[in-house]
């Protein structure tokens, strides 16, 4: 596995990570022993980054985390990242120095550790990164020792650049895929300006880029994809890339006529970000036992041509962009 800089954190991140939002079961039931053959397959493959967050599950997912760091012996270091600021207690207008850290000290008790690796504010309210009171406390709770570093995860691109107005900052974790690819024009260099790593999520658009979806494809009913396509309970951005759901599958589908060779839809996907060098790591969420293996075989392609490149922004731009929902 290669890996690449996490910005002014200094650590050396698997350029595949591991995103543990289906760990919390929030797209559907995993069983615990899922659960744990999905981290057993990411430590032996070499997957060093994991990110989660403490409304994944109400906790679950941090605290599956934490008890299979705990259980393994041996494992090599990996960096896990967790999230603050999305919990009832603190959004949307209840943020307080005293909620922040009674936030974090709870995942750092789920996850085993004494301090985390590294705190990312969770899609907080654009208003509450442009106050920048949050970013003094994440000072303070790294200065105290709860923190080692401290990032933030936005859903706009506006909201990225709000953060990269603190020096602190160490990370962004934003969108950014082959349906959302406006943070190639200006966010991408402007962190790596600031040395900011860059932390993908969202990167087959919520399975879209997958290619196995039809318009027949059903999801649970505890599945973001089948509550929240329209933005019914969270940023309609965040599912689908803010694309209806029929038009997600037949732009999909007209990008198969981009693939070289015989590479598929997954491989094309995660090859295309990663062909950006200001990209640390992509976070790909998987909710079944060997997706992992998928995910990770892209690292080792080859970079794809400018040309293919070229031609994917102007499908984004012609075909993919007057479809998006919601501010990019």
């Amino acid at each position: 596995m290669n890996t690449r800089r996490l910005g002014k954190t200094g650590y050396q991140v698997s350029e595949i990570g591991l995103g543990c939002w289906q760990l919390g079961g929030d797209f559907g039931p995993v069983a615990d022993r899922d659960a744990e053959t999905i981290l057993a397959d990411a430590e032996r493959l070499g997957v060093t980054f994991w990110d989660t967050a403490d409304v994944y599950g109400d906790g679950l997912s941090e605290q599956r985390v934490g008890s299979f760091l705990r259980e393994q012996k041996g494992l090599q270091r990996q960096i896990v990242a967790t999230k603050v600021g999305r919990s009832p207690l603190l959004y949307p207008d209840k943020y307080t120095r005293r909620g922040v850290r009674e936030s974090l000290q709870s995942s750092a008790k789920r996850l085993g550790v004494e301090a985390i690796d590294l705190a990312q504010l969770h899609c907080v309210p654009p208003e509450v990164l442009g106050d920048g009171e949050i970013f003094t406390w994440l000072d303070d709770l790294k200065s105290e020792g709860l923190i080692r570093h401290y990032g933030a995860s936005v859903e706009t691109i506006e909201e990225a650049f709000l953060c990269l107005e603190q020096d602190g900052l160490a990370s962004l974790q934003i969108i950014f895929n082959l349906f959302r690819q406006d943070a190639r024009l200006q966010l991408l260099d402007a962190a790596r300006q600031r040395d900011v790593g860059v932390i993908v999520r969202l990167p087959l658009a919520s399975g879209l880029l997958s290619g196995k979806f039809t318009r027949d494809t059903r999801f649970a009913t505890s599945d973001h994809r089948n509550y929240n396509r329209d933005g019914e309970a969270f940023s309609v951005g965040e599912t689908f890339g803010g694309i209806p759901f029929g038009k997600g599958v037949e732009l999909t589908e007209g990008l198969r006529e981009l693939l070289p060779g015989s590479m598929d839809m997954v491989h094309f996907a995660l090859r295309w970000i990663l062909d950006h060098e200001a990209v640390s790591t992509i976070i790909a969420g998987v909710s079944k036992p060997g997706q992992i293996g998928v995910n990770v075989e892209a690292a080792g392609l080859p970079p794809l041509d400018p040309a293919l490149h070229e031609k994917a922004f102007n499908y984004y731009q012609d075909l993919v962009r007057p479809f998006i929902r919601g501010e990019i």
